[in-house]
């Protein structure tokens, strides 16, 4: 019998990024659940636990009543799936949803996930955490064959490998298309007959398995687990593909065997801190990086203050290893509107105090030791530095719990250039300076792996994927030397132009 259509329904609303962000970008979340009367809600509330991953756009495809239905919006989960009518209009048992930062192919409604397309073999919907770094080469070969694109996003160059495909089953032609990518990827893809989970061969981008009653779930962390009331069965492994149908769960690991190298930045930053990643407690791993930074820098000081929220179970971890107290000096707003306009250079001066303010009472007098997850480009870091000092601190202690962020990223995170990084272009005196602190530190390389449970690095086989601090990148960068490789004969022209 032939399937209806699918319905597509794409809401626009506005979507302003805070131009002062010092953060990385968060990447994705995606989810899936197979066998649940109730799938897209279901879904719709694991979304709500992902939503640290992507504050962007979010979309859900479910499978009901014999047709695909595809649902996107900008803007967060909240406000997009709420409301007593989520179920008739988005009906079915299965249902995969995806919650978006973007980094490869930008911003804009096109771009929003899951993507679906229909195949001669039927409809496809598929949400994609994370980013190729062969994207480009691999659409400008599509593109030759004929291919038409609709979307600026690497993920669709995985829809289009799919299609053009020649196996003749979905699973085949889901597992040829993965033959050909490379970089970090979590997907989640729903059939009518099918729910899909694949986990890059290094393991760089996470991805659970979890049970509700006799439903089945996949999700990016194990927080949305949680947030369902579902039971975590396990971590889908690196290079690992499963398959979710009315006979169970299979698993397929098609690929060459390769050593995991999971990404180091889901315990320092990105993951919920009450997630289990790689079978390891965010929340703990995050203390221990704060009680080994207290190791590697003492400080003589009064109180132990946390950058909120990510910087707080490191800040805890350092104050019960220094036997300093923790106090929380600075409070952040929960309350922000997102396009808050800030007409003027000195009216934005001041937002950092709308978002992170100054605890006096804490301050005042007090030699502190400030503690953040990370440093990128250092101007939030100053700003807050600033606040604290102006609130009577008589001395302020720069810690990072992370080591110095030299490098960017290629596999779902949208962090600055290389050049636009504090401690790839400044030595750390000249860092301490530009932050205006008495001391400045970062956690080690070792230290951090330490504090994860699979330390000291191993130089020559290391255990994560930490190129941030290290630049050992663990895949090619196709796209990324194409591009350099193109400036580089720019540049040459350019040269032998003004030399004629």
């Amino acid at each position: 019998m032939a399937l209806a259509p699918a319905s597509d329904v794409i809401v626009h609303r506005t979507f302003e990024r805070d131009p002062d962000d010092d953060r990385p970008r968060l990447e994705c979340g995606v989810v899936g659940v197979w066998g649940q009367p109730d799938a897209s809600a279901v879904a719709a509330l694991a979304l709500h636990a992902l939503q640290h991953r992507g504050q962007e756009a979010c979309g859900i495809t479910s499978f009901g009543e014999g047709r695909f239905h595809n649902e996107r919006h900008l803007g967060h989960v909240g406000d997009a799936f709420s409301g007593p009518n989520l179920l008739q209009r988005l009906p079915g048992s299965s249902a995969i949803g995806h919650t978006r930062y973007s980094t490869a192919g930008g911003a804009g409604m096109r771009n929003i996930q899951p993507m679906f397309a229909d195949l001669r073999t039927g409809g496809i919907a598929l949400g994609h955490n994370g980013n190729l770094t062969n994207f480009m080469a691999l659409r400008e070969m599509l593109v030759e064959e004929g291919a038409i694109f609709q979307s600026t996003s690497d993920s669709e160059v995985i829809l289009h490998l799919i299609a053009h495909s020649k196996k003749r089953k979905i699973v085949d032609r889901f597992i040829d298309a993965l033959s050909q990518i490379e970089g970090g990827y979590a997907l989640v893809g729903l059939t009518n007959k099918k729910l899909i989970g694949a986990r890059d061969p290094l393991g760089i981008r996470p991805l659970v398995l979890g049970r509700l009653g006799d439903a089945w779930v996949l999700a990016s962390e194990t927080c949305a687990l949680d947030m369902i009331g579902a039971k975590f069965e396990r971590d889908i492994q690196h290079g690992e593909i499963v398959i979710i149908d009315e006979k169970g769960v299979r698993s397929l690991r098609p690929f060459p065997a390769a050593r995991a190298r999971p990404c180091v930045f889901e315990y320092v930053y990105f993951s919920r801190p009450d997630s289990v990643v790689n079978g390891r407690s965010v929340y703990d791993v995050r203390k221990r990086m704060g009680a080994q930074l207290a190791s590697e820098h003492p400080r003589e000081a009064d109180v132990i203050v946390p950058v909120p929220d990510s910087g707080v179970p490191a800040a805890l971890g350092y104050a019960q290893a220094s036997g300093l107290p923790f106090e929380m000096g600075i409070i952040r707003s929960h309350y922000l509107g997102r396009t808050f306009i800030q007409p003027s250079q000195g009216v934005r001066e001041l937002g950092v105090r709308m978002k992170h303010s100054p605890n006096r009472a804490v301050l005042s007098g007090k030699r502190v030791v400030l503690i953040d997850d990370s440093i990128v480009r250092g101007t939030t870091s100053v700003k807050l530095v600033r606040a604290v000092r102006e609130a009577g601190a008589a001395e302020v202690h720069l810690l990072s719990a992370s080591p110095p962020i030299m490098w960017p990223d290629f596999y779902g995170i949208d962090m600055p250039e290389r050049s636009q990084l504090i401690a790839a272009n400044h030595t750390l005196e000249e860092m301490r300076a530009r932050l205006e602190v008495d001391t400045l530190g970062f956690l080690s390389v070792d230290g951090l792996y330490q504090a994860i449970g699979v330390g000291p690095r191993n130089a020559a086989l290391p255990q994560l994927t930490d190129h941030y601090f290290t630049g050992d990148y663990p895949t090619r960068l196709i796209d990324h030397e194409r591009r350099m490789s193109g400036e580089r004969s720019a540049d040459k022209q350019l040269s032998l132009l003004a030399s004629a």
